[in-house]
């Protein structure tokens, strides 16, 4: 990803196939139940158009209703399985690498930061969410 924004990365190796990884990860029903950074938080709606020039979007909002945003972009890239890349809606750029590891899967993730929160703060709440993710596919037999 070239650009003079700050780069965060976070990853996670998933006991899961690389298939499997994938659609969970673009599958709106799989979405909802992982997209959180934290138990107080969770994603009410999620839609997912996965073609080049598509639109994302899910609703992730506090539990006790006290907040909520909209989260969405659109895709620049599908490689199925290998590579996601997108734009944000604010303009931010993300992109996202699964890789086969036998029946295993490592999943990067690098995003520009945004703004208003510290790097810190960013890295933990997407490595959150990638932690969800994991939980669970690997959950799913």
């Amino acid at each position: 990803m070239e650009s003079e924004k700050n780069v965060i990365t976070v990853r996670t190796t998933v006991d899961a196939p690389v298939e499997k990884v994938w659609f969970f990860w673009t599958n709106p029903d799989f979405i909802i139940k992982w997209n959180n950074a934290s138990d107080d938080w969770h994603t009410t709606k999620a839609e997912n158009n996965l073609i080049v020039g598509g639109k994302f979007s899910s609703r992730m909002e506090a539990k006790d209703g006290s907040e909520g945003f909209d989260f969405w972009g659109t895709y620049d890239e599908i490689v199925y399985p290998e590579r996601i890349t997108y734009t944000m809606g604010d303009g931010r750029k993300a992109e996202i690498d699964f890789i086969d590891i036998s029946d295993m899967t490592e999943i990067i993730e690098a995003f520009e930061a945004e703004t208003e929160n510290s790097l810190e703060l960013q890295q933990g709440g997407w490595q959150s969410i990638l932690d969800n993710f994991k939980k669970l596919v690997e959950s799913e037999n």
